[in-house]
């Protein structure tokens, strides 16, 4: 039970799916900690300031979201709550607002450290406590959800009322869920063969947990609520939200910091005790290999994904494309359950198809500030160009482009929906995860095929369905190979999250059933 929770960290999903390694490496040494990492220099949002293009860092900067409204954002390294600078304030990551592509704030890179554990947190302090901090937490979300979404808006390109009534909810809804563990984990007295002697197991918490969380998803979740402190290395593309805490000096650390740098010292580091892990499967493979290399520390990892949607021809056509549409446009298919793959039966499938290109085409995009936008840009320049080269493999591959498939001129990273049919099941854009607004369309004419389509993949993280057969759909459910089968609807914080394959290997499966939730179109 501990492990499970310590991994739930990992609920808010998906990841930077670029792998980078790094280039040639110096040393740096903190004057906040004792601690020395590795700073490798990489092409990645990566500016030097003698440059002259960009401002010097300072302990915050002000960030500005519309003309009348600003945020004062602090940049630094967060550790033992207070904010610092690196030694070299040199090098600086940067980070840019999708839609503008202009630089918001600088922030520098860095490490942490271990101490609260032993002295303020951990043990020391009870559940209760735990868990009124952790209330505390969710409070000041709700209360900031304005400008936690307006910031999220800024730096990942999320629509703003995604983000705020979503995103953050959800957020609120999982700090609270896990509180209510704190003080309720027990263990138990265990009769033994002796009557003068007596067993009695207890949970404890598992040390010093490294987060390497994404940027797509960048809120903390509740390793705090078992007594684990945190050093925490957010996404390089979405360090700035990262920056909000309120518990005791080194309980939570926050270490903006580039992938190659941040979290490979947190994997390696042999004060850490646990990292977990949410990216892709090529970043998962080195995460475990310098864990069992350094301190064989546990480790728990959320990779990718390649979901199939599958519609059989029973279900309602309307719902089917709207759920459909939301598993592949919701925050611009950056999700690692996002439902880029969807198989229908042979005999709605013309009819499907373009009911589903009518929805995107009414998907209102632009400035994820506006509250009337439910889609933004994607998050950087490189992830742009990673899925146009997919959408270029889907046309020289030879899939048909039934909507997309073109860009747009002007600023942002604006990918609009595209969507392919008349694939084959070795093409590109079927077979690898894209993380973008990409649908491969494919048909089946029985069951058996339909599920083995689906199964044809080395993800196993998310799938869905839509029937008005419920034997069927406990028949497919069954057979799905997946952590998940829903209809690509909301995720439940006290239901479990896992997957199969290369995506995570979990024993639990989840199944959504809905018998009548509609979905208005668009979001």
């Amino acid at each position: 039970m501990l492990n499970l929770l310590v991994a739930f960290q990992t609920f808010f999903l998906a990841v930077t799916r670029l792998g980078a390694v790094p280039r040639k490496a110096t040393f740096i040494k903190f004057p906040s900690c004792n601690t020395t990492i590795t700073w490798s220099c990489s092409p990645l949002l990566f500016y030097r300031r003698s440059t002259g293009l960009y401002p010097s860092p300072t302990m915050s900067q002000v960030v500005t979201v519309r003309a009348n409204r600003e945020i004062k954002v602090p940049t630094g390294l967060f550790i033992n709550n207070e904010f610092v600078p690196s030694v070299d304030s040199s090098e600086l990551i940067h980070a840019v607002n999708p839609f503008t592509e202009e630089v918001i704030c600088s922030v520098v890179a860095v490490a942490a450290a271990r101490k609260a554990f032993n002295t303020t947190w951990g043990k020391n302090v009870t559940g209760f406590e735990r868990a009124r901090l952790i209330h505390k937490l969710a409070d000041l979300i709700e209360q900031n959800a304005q400008e936690l979404a307006e910031l999220e808006a800024l730096n990942n390109g999320k629509p703003v009322k995604i983000a705020r009534d979503f995103d953050i909810g959800d957020s609120v809804q999982c700090l609270r869920y896990y509180a209510g563990w704190a003080d309720k984990i027990a263990g138990e007295t265990l009769e033994v063969d002796n009557k003068t002697k007596f067993a009695f197991t207890r949970h404890e918490p598992i040390g010093v947990c490294g987060q390497i969380i994404p940027w797509n998803y960048p809120i903390v979740a509740p390793a705090l609520a078992m007594g684990c402190t945190i050093v925490m290395k957010p996404s390089e593309l979405t360090p700035l939200t990262a920056l909000v805490t309120g518990f005791p000096p080194g309980v939570v650390n926050t270490v903006p910091s580039l992938g190659p740098v941040g979290g490979a010292a947190l994997s390696a580091h042999p004060d850490v005790d646990k990292v977990a892990f949410t990216g892709s499967t090529i970043t998962g493979r080195k995460i475990m290999e310098a864990a069992a290399k350094s301190n064989l520390k546990k480790v728990s990892l959320e990779l990718g994904g390649k979901s199939p949607h599958l519609v059989f021809e029973s279900c309602d056509l309307e719902q089917a494309a709207n759920w459909a549409a939301l598993g592949i446009c919701y925050n611009s298919g950056q999700d690692c359950t996002a439902g880029s793959r969807v198989y229908v039966q042979d005999s709605i499938h013309d009819k499907f198809v373009k009911i589903l290109v009518s929805k995107v085409n009414e998907l209102p995009f632009g400035n994820g500030l506006d509250e009337k936008i439910s889609a933004g840009p994607l998050v950087s320049k490189g992830q742009y160009d990673r899925v146009w080269g997919f959408i270029e493999s889907g046309k020289q591959e030879g899939a048909k482009v039934a909507v997309g498939g073109t860009k747009r001129s002007g600023k942002g990273f604006f990918v609009d929906p595209t969507i392919f049919t008349d694939i084959r099941p070795d093409m590109k854009i079927v077979k690898e995860e894209i993380f973008g607004p990409v649908l491969a369309v494919g048909i089946f004419k029985t069951e058996e095929e339909a599920i083995n389509l689906a199964n044809d993949t080395s993800y196993g993280l998310g799938a869905g369905l839509h029937s008005n057969d419920a034997n069927q759909c406990m028949r497919v459910a069954s057979a799905l190979e997946a952590g998940t089968v829903n209809q690509y609807n909301t995720l439940v914080t006290n239901v479990p999250f896992g997957g199969k394959k290369q995506s995570v290997n979990t024993s639990v499966k989840a199944v959504h059933w809905n018998f009548g939730e509609k979905l208005d179109w668009p979001l």
